[in-house]
């Protein structure tokens, strides 16, 4: 079976990288400058950790500086509007995750349109988050958070990194599907949100696993489920919420890079081409999985693809659960 798998992943990689339109030889040069990864969100969480090991390797290949902008706030929409206003010349990237396709269906009001003012770039990895607890909390089983809920509705808070990311709606689904009330306590980021679980400030939280894997191993975390369909390859002794208590729930967190709108087709081929060649090596699949992720070797044309799929199933999680913008 794991040969299988390899095979599998090897053929469509291939595949993956055939799709990619060859590059036109004017951007053959492309960076001759530094590049920047504008990340909307603090400094520590998942996107920020990918974002730093995929910019340093992509920097190596360039011969350039990719340097991480972290621009919190506004549930990820402040750093996103700064990348839909900035130059489209390839040297300015946004680094999505499930919020950019979340935000459309959740707020009335945001700042620029993700299907119209940017370009879909690459996608470069996914991977399952984890429902971690406080140790204080009095539970060891995603049935025994469920019935403690129960037992002390609207009592229980949860942190997430924002509102509309999916630590937040990834909770949302949770408490739709288990029949429990919790409280949001959104954060600027990731790290803001566990540190507040790690003080026990907050009881609960849907995190990445590269967020939460140090605190977990040290105790100071208590890992309940992971919120994929499968157990993740990296950490294969906590079970999957699905198996614990919800059948069916699945939710992942994804990465990739998108553009502004008008920048030049040869520079995102060439971006894209560099990215899916990084990736789809044995080195970074190793560093990602140990960042809690899966490499995914994309291109272009899927990453649009993926993206619209993505704004579908959110904006139906977000009509089904009744969340709302805080």
């Amino acid at each position: 079976m794991a040969d299988s798998a390899a095979l599998l992943r090897a053929a469509l990689q291939i595949a993956a990288l055939a799709a990619i339109p060859a590059i036109d030889a004017g951007a053959q040069s492309f960076p001759v400058k530094p590049v920047r990864f504008v990340v909307p969100f603090a400094i520590g969480g998942a996107s920020d950790i990918v974002a730093r090991a995929v910019g340093i390797k992509l920097g190596e290949m360039w011969g350039q500086t990719v340097v991480i902008d972290n621009r919190a706030g506004g549930s990820g929409m402040i750093g996103t509007e700064l990348v839909a206003r900035s130059t489209p010349d390839g040297y300015t990237l946004l680094v999505v995750e499930p919020t950019f396709a979340i935000t459309p269906g959740l707020f009335t009001k945001v700042p620029f349109d993700v299907q119209k003012d940017f370009v879909p770039v690459v996608q470069v990895g996914q991977g399952p988050q984890v429902l971690v607890v406080h140790p204080s909390v009095p539970v060891k089983t995603v049935k025994e958070l469920i019935a403690l809920a129960k037992a002390k509705p609207g009592q229980l808070n949860f942190a997430s990194p924002g509102t509309g990311t999916t630590g937040h709606l990834g909770l949302e689904l949770f408490k739709m599907m288990a029949h429990v009330d919790m409280v949001h306590i959104p954060y600027k980021g990731a790290g803001p949100a566990v540190a507040d679980l790690l003080g026990g400030q907050v009881s609960v939280a849907v995190v990445s696993v590269s967020s939460a894997q140090t605190n977990i191993k040290a105790g100071r975390l208590r890992a309940l489920g992971v919120t994929s369909a499968q157990r993740f390859s990296g950490a294969p002794d906590i079970p999957t919420i699905a198996e614990a208590a919800l059948p069916g729930f699945d939710t992942l967190q994804w990465w990739g890079l998108v553009a502004p709108r008008g920048t030049p087709v040869d520079i995102v081929n060439k971006i894209a081409s560099d990215a899916s060649r990084l990736v789809g090596t044995p080195e970074m699949r190793e560093r990602m999985l140990a960042l809690g992720a899966e490499p995914v070797v994309s291109s272009p044309e899927r990453f649009a693809a993926f993206i619209r799929e993505e704004i579908d199933k959110w904006g139906k999680l977000v009509r089904a659960s009744g969340a709302r913008a805080d």
